[in-house]
């Protein structure tokens, strides 16, 4: 199975031309320059990444993408695998937070189920592209095989795809997978070459010694890794389903000229791993939110990404993402429809 093309080629570049025309009306709203802080920037990158006067973000789409880890057989959870297939349920019904946002907001919502060690019936809103029912033990071999982890990427490319399809103007994806923060926390050390000491953090809530045994973990899985930086083979040998998936959909959307917003820890991997296979990838992404989670940091430091909230939420899912929708939905109205000072004829400040 080839790759997508979003993996072997550089994304477009936003329009500077729409970059230039956002930040020179921002000049002249009435307001002091620079007094709406954050929202002013996400405004001008919204023009530049929508190629258009008038940004907005909506639709907004979400795609949680779900699978297990073989890692789990380590002890690196404090739930069981079993919660993974019990989460996909619990996504379809309506009773998980994103699930709640994503009606709250307005957004389409579906869930990409990769594999998983429980059975998860046809559910409304579930799409099965079932690749195993679990990666390997990445603590003893590669975590996927080359056709796993492309099968993977495929499956974040179909997304991107149908999302475009049902005219997106902003992605969020959104990850389910006990286990998954040990494989995240992995890619991130391998990408940095950081210690897992730095970036293991307690995920679904492990107590400190649950912490030193799944940093334990991830040393050794880096110690039968090597030091290989290559993104598909880091990707491959030490990733999960769903963060193979998702970075494919990063990817994807950036090839299709969709911003994305990007979650929290998990996510950010995914799009560290992206990022270091096509740097142009960069420009289309904005993040929601600075996790709990330890390694989150370090993550967003070599992505050069401020977020926009910090409300210490480590739930995953896409949540934090969709806490940070009305952000981005004030930024465009305040935007597209304050008024200039001659338009209002309010009286600008006085040249010095």
């Amino acid at each position: 199975m080839p790759l997508p093309e979003s993996w072997l080629q550089q994304p477009p570049a936003p329009s500077r031309a729409h970059l230039e025309l956002a930040s020179a009306r921002q000049q002249v709203l009435t307001k002091p320059p620079g007094s709406l802080g954050k929202l002013e920037q996400v405004a001008i990158t919204l023009a530049s990444l929508s190629g258009s006067e008038t940004p907005s973000v909506d639709p907004v789409r979400m795609v949680i993408f779900a699978g297990d880890h073989g890692v789990c057989a380590e002890g690196v959870s404090a739930f069981p695998q079993a919660v993974t297939a019990q989460m996909i349920a619990n996504f379809a019904s309506g009773g998980a937070a994103i699930s709640v946002m994503a009606e709250e907001l307005g957004a389409s919502l579906e869930v990409v189920n990769l594999g998983t060690v429980g059975e998860v019936p046809a559910l409304p809103g579930v799409i099965h592209q079932i690749i195993a029912p679990s990666t390997a033990n990445m603590a003893k071999s590669p975590a996927m095989s080359s056709r796993q982890v492309e099968s993977a990427l495929y499956s974040g490319d179909d997304a991107a795809r149908r999302a475009v399809n049902a005219g997106c103007r902003l992605f969020i994806g959104g990850d389910m997978g006990i286990g998954n923060t040990t494989s995240a926390a992995a890619l991130a050390c391998a990408l940095l070459g950081q210690q897992p000491t730095t970036l293991v953090g307690p995920g679904t809530g492990l107590n400190s010694e649950g912490v030193a045994r799944k940093a334990r973990v991830v040393e050794k899985a880096l110690h039968r890794h090597g030091p290989d930086r290559d993104p598909l083979t880091v990707l491959a040998s030490l990733g999960g389903f769903e963060i193979a998936a998702l970075t494919g959909a990063i990817m994807g959307c950036a090839a299709r000229r969709i911003p994305v917003l990007v979650d929290g820890f998990i996510v950010s991997v995914a799009a560290l791993v992206a990022v270091h296979q096509q740097p142009g990838v960069r420009e289309w992404l904005l993040f929601a939110h600075r996790s709990a989670e330890p390694g989150h940091n370090s993550v967003l430091e070599a992505l050069d990404a401020s977020p926009l909230l910090d409300l210490r939420m480590r739930l995953g899912e896409g949540s934090g993402a969709a806490v940070a929708v009305p952000l981005l939905r004030a930024a465009c109205a305040l935007h597209n429809r304050m008024a200039s000072f001659t338009d209002a004829g309010v009286s600008g400040k006085a040249e010095e």
